[in-house]
């Protein structure tokens, strides 16, 4: 994992796009050693849950409504755009203008404003597959950018490989929503990787694949590598630096939110066996229960809620566990229905999941500039 610059206050600030109950934050803050600064989140009660535990992070609301002239500069803007026009489950609109996930638009217009040193993406698996609609710029002469005779032939080229698709033919060509979000990321100046990868993989019961990018400015802020943070920009209000020596990734310091993702990470490979008791409760699951119950550090709660007239309903303590969340994370928050602990829990991020990602990311920059 990348050697950050630690000090008693978090040296990065995070701006926080489509924040949900936070669960992308925490990564962040957790893997960078940063503070979460300001969030924009538009669902009331979801909100509330993410004011609770930041509660000097002011809320900006709708996302198409910011003047981003206004907004303070951070050092890190995160977001996972909505995913209802790109899930595999969904209608599969695609990202485009008009749509949920054509929202993605707004944050772009974020980075190009804000110009943060990284961006960090989540979505869902179909932005692998969805289509992506591009409008036609303003002033773009498709004749004039494609002319007849610009290209040979095949009677003048033979074998060269056919293109049935057309790509490039067309102003406006087809795309993959991962391709559009990269693209916009390279026209603003970002060096972006991304990885895909299921919450199974550090030990969650359930699969959840998910994708994470990472994107970096290309020309680095000449005051240090990219996750030094910017003290020319440092507000009057910030805290003297005690010390500013690097130390080794294992001694990291961590900002009490976060404190207990480092010991969830540091179980994710051990050994568990079921007992004859989780045998007995929950059959052929017991494995996976066991594992991630090792992992977080608590039982398991009770999955379901019964009610005699709707029958058995998914128990929110139960999918916030599933989540790997600390105990009444959404589920302690005031004036939250269940539907509404649900809606949130199923639509947010788990955080060492995202931990996960983003390590493997910064182990790979790491490797390319010749770092550890």
């Amino acid at each position: 994992m990348h050697d950050l610059d630690v000090s008693s206050e978090p040296r990065l600030r995070i701006g926080s796009l489509f924040s949900g109950y936070g669960g992308l934050d925490l990564a962040v803050e957790h893997v960078f050693n940063a503070k979460t600064v300001w969030f924009s989140e538009l669902n009331q009660p979801v909100a509330r849950v993410f004011s609770h535990h930041w509660p000097d992070a002011p809320n900006l609301g709708d996302i198409t409504a910011i003047d981003w002239s206004h907004v303070e500069p951070v050092d890190i803007l995160i977001g996972g755009f909505p995913c209802q026009d790109v899930s595999t489950v969904g209608k599969r609109a695609g990202l485009a203008p008009g749509t949920r996930s054509g929202l993605w638009a707004h944050m772009a217009a974020a980075i190009d404003a804000l110009q943060p040193e990284w961006v960090v993406i989540e979505n869902v698996r179909g932005l692998l597959s969805s289509p992506a609609t591009r409008p036609p710029a303003e002033g773009d002469d498709h004749d004039r950018r494609n002319p007849s005779d610009a290209t040979p032939d095949g009677a003048t080229l033979r074998g060269v490989e056919p293109d049935p698709w057309h790509l490039g033919d067309k102003a406006a060509r087809p795309l993959r929503a991962l391709g559009a979000v990269l693209g916009d990321l390279a026209d603003l100046r970002l060096d972006a990787r991304w990885i895909g990868l299921p919450a199974s993989l550090v030990g969650a019961p359930h699969q959840r694949f998910r994708i994470f990018a990472l994107a970096r400015r290309t020309v680095p802020h000449p005051a240090g590598d990219g996750l030094i943070a910017r003290r020319g920009n440092a507000r009057p209000s910030a805290s003297e630096t005690r010390d500013d020596r690097i130390v080794p990734p294992d001694h990291r310091l961590r900002t009490p939110r976060t404190g207990w993702l480092t010991e969830q990470e540091s179980r994710v490979g051990n050994a568990v066996v079921p007992d004859r008791r989780t045998v007995q409760r929950w059959g052929r699951y017991a494995d996976t229960i066991t594992r991630w119950e090792h992992i977080t550090g608590r039982a398991a709660p009770a999955p379901a809620l019964l009610n005699d007239a709707d029958g058995p309903r998914p128990a929110p303590a139960f999918v916030e566990w599933l989540m790997g969340l600390p105990t009444e994370w959404v589920t302690g928050a005031d004036d939250l229905t269940q539907n509404q602990q649900i809606t949130a829990l199923g639509n947010g991020v788990l955080p060492l999941q995202a931990c996960a990602a983003l390590s493997s990311i910064l182990a790979q920059v790491d490797r390319i500039d010749g770092g550890p």
